[in-house]
């Protein structure tokens, strides 16, 4: 199999470009999931998980805008890890591979971590549309991570690759 170009470029280019790539791809999941949440019948329409963790995680937190600010830079950052992983992994990775990772993560998490930890109880417990909403917008996030990290990495070997500063100001 011939390599590509994300194949050759350095663990640490990789991770780096896969954090970017999560963090995008979660600005997409997450505006998916915003519009989504308003469809679900209302009394399904209590808070995602993002925000469900980080009240059962962090309950000192007590302002409403303090813990929508932690949901938001949680789920981020959460992002940007699983990003990472999945470029450092596989940097070829496709988007129907990136999209069916993205369902991987959901089900490793909400069956999974979340539940061990005993802060939420695993998604079979969820109601089916809320399930729904979530798997939908895990694979989202998995597709847009997947064309994030080959763009970022297409960018930086064309773009962003060394050659003249013909734009620099002259040095004094």
């Amino acid at each position: 199999m011939e390599q590509g170009p994300r194949d050759t470029l350095p663990l640490a280019s990789r991770l780096l470009l896969g954090a970017i790539a999560g963090v995008a791809a979660t600005v997409a999941m997450t505006a998916a999931m915003s519009r989504m949440h308003k469809r679900l019948p209302p009394a399904e329409q209590y808070p995602l998980p993002p925000r469900e963790i980080i009240e059962r995680t962090l309950p000192r937190l007590e302002k409403d805008d303090a813990i929508q600010d932690a949901a938001t830079a949680a789920h981020h950052l959460y992002g940007a890890a699983a990003g990472a992983l999945i470029a450092a992994s596989a940097p070829e990775i496709g988007v129907k591979r990136g999209a069916l990772a993205g369902v991987g993560i959901w089900a490793a998490s909400y069956f999974g971590w979340v539940p061990a930890a005993r802060i939420l109880e695993p998604a079979h417990r969820h109601p089916p549309r809320r399930n729904a909403l979530m798997i939908a917008a895990h694979l989202v996030w998995g597709a847009v991570t997947a064309l994030a990290i080959r763009e970022l990495a297409d960018a930086r070997a064309t773009a962003l690759r060394a050659g003249p500063l013909d734009d620099a100001a002259p040095k004094n």
